[in-house]
């Protein structure tokens, strides 16, 4: 996970956070569990591959906030 980028992650999900109307603060916290958990979950793989640390995200992402996440999971897909 060496080009992992929380801090790029976070910021991108801000703002989709803003345009989907989620109060910032609710937001940051949806983020932070999110982030914090597909950590814990992939800690143990060795090799880790940028669609696993989008799965683990997306997965988290599912159990806080469902329109996030399908955002996040459809980003540079939606015309």
């Amino acid at each position: 996970m060496k080009d992992f980028n929380e801090q790029s992650i976070i910021h991108e999900l801000k703002i989709d956070a803003l345009g989907l109307g989620i109060p910032i603060g609710s937001a940051e916290i949806f983020i932070k569990r999110s982030l914090s958990d597909a950590k814990k979950t992939l800690r143990t793989k060795t090799i880790i591959t940028e669609k696993d640390l989008e799965r683990a995200i997306l997965k988290e992402l599912k159990k806080y906030h469902a329109d996030l996440a399908y955002v996040y999971e459809n980003r540079d897909k939606i015309i």
